[in-house]
């Protein structure tokens, strides 16, 4: 069974690392053996991140790398300095991600929703590229998005945050079919709410955390490590036959049954 999920000798990139679901995707992989880029755009978090990573594994699992996302030479740059880093790329998790609005989406402006795009879509598309190139010389890698059941579901609070989401599963799907060829992977994974510092406004919610305790099947909301888990699966081995999908990881919040 450990050979399933065993990531030894394999480099990840994880963006959005230095906190909550990414750094738990970043711990999780190097507890597994894989050589992990830390990267968000504080270094001066990331470095406290891998050094803590590097403490607790007794190697140099973990480096880290200082990236802001919407700056595309910025994404090219975090995979040169990977390869450079550690001989190429096997793994890229897509973590980082932007909300600029919560509330009626009649009320975002262009410049928060092209923002939000830009971080969430636009940069995943094209970190996915670039790391496809890598992966493709190495003879095949796994793409992991993190994306939201926001991207499946209707919300009246962060519309075009699901909007961007769900876009981001598409950019998922395709490059599944583009590198499925190269035996690169590509998947999805939809969480519903994370107690993260990210989800903070939904979670202290009192309606949203009345809903979630009383409605959904497993009666709370979920942790980094519920993503984590569904993360090293993906990368790993148990996945090598899984592309292209939309793993939902929401405690069973999008089929619970309606009061009637």
């Amino acid at each position: 069974m450990t050979e399933l999920f065993d990531l030894t000798d394999k480099t990840a990139i994880v963006t959005g690392a230095s906190r909550g679901i990414g750094e738990a995707i970043a711990r999780r992989m190097a507890q597994h053996g894989a050589r992990v880029v830390i990267s968000s755009r504080n270094l001066d978090a990331c470095a406290a991140i891998a050094q803590s990573i590097n403490d607790v594994e007794a190697r140099e699992a973990a480096i880290p790398l200082a990236c802001n996302i919407s700056h595309a030479d910025q994404l090219d740059r975090l995979c040169d300095k990977t390869v450079k880093a550690f001989g190429g790329i096997d793994i890229l998790a897509v973590n980082a991600a932007v909300n600029t609005h919560y509330g009626p989406s009649a009320e975002i402006d262009d410049a928060a929703f092209d923002k939000i795009f830009a971080c969430n879509v636009k940069a995943s598309h094209r970190l996915g590229h670039v790391a496809a190139a890598s992966m493709r010389a190495r003879g095949g890698g796994a793409m992991i998005f993190v994306a939201s059941i926001a991207g499946r579901v209707g919300t009246a609070t962060i519309g075009p945050y699901g909007v961007s989401k769900a876009a981001m599963i598409q950019v998922a799907r395709n490059l599944a079919v583009e590198y499925g060829p190269a035996g690169i992977r590509a998947n999805a994974i939809c969480p519903g709410i994370v107690k993260t510092a990210f989800a903070e406004a939904l979670w202290t919610d009192e309606t949203v955390t009345r809903d979630v305790e009383t409605r959904t099947p497993l009666r709370r909301f979920g942790a980094p490590d519920d993503v984590a888990g569904a993360a090293v699966f993906l990368a790993s081995p148990a996945g090598a036959w899984t592309t292209g999908q939309a793993l939902v990881v929401d405690g069973g919040a999008t089929m619970a049954p309606m009061t009637l």
